[in-house]
């Protein structure tokens, strides 16, 4: 005899199933497609899924139902994961940067319904300008004029196609990459150190960090100067937001300074803040930070410390408290462990969704739990391993021979899957780098640089997305 529940108390079953569940569960019958399909259900796992659906309608996204933009953003995403060697097609570019070479994307996630793709990179081409690279159409499509001194750090904002530069004077400069002067300039009063552009809940802004300590916020476009903070008593490495932009983590690789955690509508909207609201995590010589994907507010550092030398991980969870009528910051440790029985020690990680951590060592791929359970590696025997990029979906490996390993995070388990490998790169010289690791949703690049020859920059484009 089948028991046929209302509607109410099903849709509260199905709200606790991920999204391949509910894709099974519409096969059943009529009534259950009509109710696995519904926006609410789907609009929770977008939300989950991809933070910036809580600002966004289905208008902007351009899709009918959240049931529609799930299924087709997944698609995009997985593009790479589909793919086999034979879709990529290699190209490179020699440029004349040095070592202040550097390049981001200036193109959007690319992929586009029918799956054709367009990635444009804006690239530090010579010491003293920047251009944008069509990667498909392998062709330069903007060069800014030469500037008066060099540029020595470079940021986008891929969404609304503007580069951000500094030079070696703390000139400041607005870019949109297509207009031939920049559109709006300012300064710093110290050289600068650190760089970002990010879109926060009160618009786009740009984040710079100089020499003596101090986080400076402008206002996009005009660069307008929206306040300034004294956070240490020297200059800071690195600048790392939140997914959705409620902290900002800056940390330098020093014993004796800890990391600090702002929130960041504290450094925005200053008639309500008298002072900015932060907090300092206990952890010193900090080498690496990863905001955990999909979650707001969960963070894994890695240090490297000691002698010998002892990497260790923690991972903290933010939180703001009330008391009495003040805001306040406090980093709660969740995780911890230390990696002492390996040979060698990590230089790059990075962290998933569900808080797993994979580090690469120059010849190996591990992951563990954020406890310290060892749960794979993937070993490199010939090649050596220089550079590491991991995003919600791939872990990408990149190694001295030119090569990259393409790995997938596993939807329904813990664990990394291996795809394929790309073979048709430049070999690294002798006094080289990997600079710069990119990757969206058609292409990976790399942008490789000699102390004593020229620089390329190096990219592989996905030509057939099935």
């Amino acid at each position: 005899m089948e028991v046929h529940l209302s509607s109410l108390p099903m849709m509260e079953i199905f709200s606790y199933l991920d999204a391949y569940s509910l894709l099974q569960v519409a096969q059943v019958n009529k009534n259950w497609n009509a109710l696995a399909s519904n926006g609410f259900l789907w609009r929770k796992l977008c939300q989950e899924r991809w933070l910036f659906c809580d600002m966004v309608t289905l208008q902007l996204l351009g899709t009918e139902t959240w049931k529609q933009f799930f299924v087709y953003r997944t698609w995009q995403e997985q593009a790479k994961s589909r793919a086999k060697p034979k879709d990529f097609t290699y190209k490179e570019i020699p440029l004349e940067c040095g070592v202040r070479g550097y390049a981001c994307y200036i193109s959007g996630c690319a992929l586009t319904r029918n799956g054709q793709g367009k990635s444009v990179v804006c690239m530090v081409s010579s010491k003293n300008k920047i251009s944008t690279w069509d990667i498909n159409e392998s062709v330069i499509t903007w060069v800014s004029p030469v500037q008066p001194a060099s540029i020595k750090l470079l940021t986008t904002l891929p969404d609304m196609h503007i580069a951000v530069t500094v030079d070696i004077q703390s000139t400041i400069k607005l870019w949109d990459c297509h207009n031939r002067e920049a559109l709006a300039t300012n300064n710093l009063e110290s050289p600068c150190k650190s760089l970002k552009t990010v879109i926060s809940k009160d618009g786009p802004i740009v984040l710079a960090g100089d020499t003596l300590g101090n986080l400076y916020i402008f206002r996009i476009p005009d660069l307008h100067l929206i306040s300034t903070v004294s956070v240490f008593p020297c200059g800071f490495d690195e600048i790392d937001c939140s997914p959705q932009k409620k902290w900002v983590l800056l940390s330098q690789n020093h014993p004796y300074i800890y990391p600090k955690v702002f929130y960041m509508n504290s450094l925005l909207r200053t008639s309500e803040f008298s002072d900015p609201v932060s907090t300092i995590l206990e952890f010193s010589s900090c080498k690496r930070a990863f905001w955990t994907p999909r979650r707001e507010d969960r963070i894994t550092l890695m240090s490297r410390r000691g002698r010998p030398i002892v990497t260790r991980f923690e991972t903290y969870d933010m939180k703001l408290e009330e008391i009495g009528n003040k805001i306040i910051v406090k980093g709660h440790l969740v995780a911890s462990f230390s990696l002492q029985d390996y040979n060698e020690n990590p230089k790059w990680m990075g962290v998933n969704d569900k808080s797993m951590i994979v580090c690469s060592t120059r010849s190996s791929l591990l992951l563990f739990s954020m406890k310290g359970l060892h749960l794979q590696t993937f070993q490199y025997s010939s090649e050596t391993i220089v550079r590491l990029l991991v995003d919600p979906v791939h872990v990408i490996v990149t190694c001295n021979d030119g090569s990259l390993d393409v790995y997938m995070w596993e939807e329904r388990s813990l664990l990394l899957r291996r795809c394929y490998g790309l073979q048709n790169g430049r070999h690294l010289p002798s006094f080289g780098f990997i600079k710069n690791l990119l990757c969206d949703d058609v292409s990976i690049v790399q942008l490789m640089i000699d102390r004593q020859g020229p620089c390329f920059l190096m990219a592989y484009t996905l030509n057939i997305c099935s």
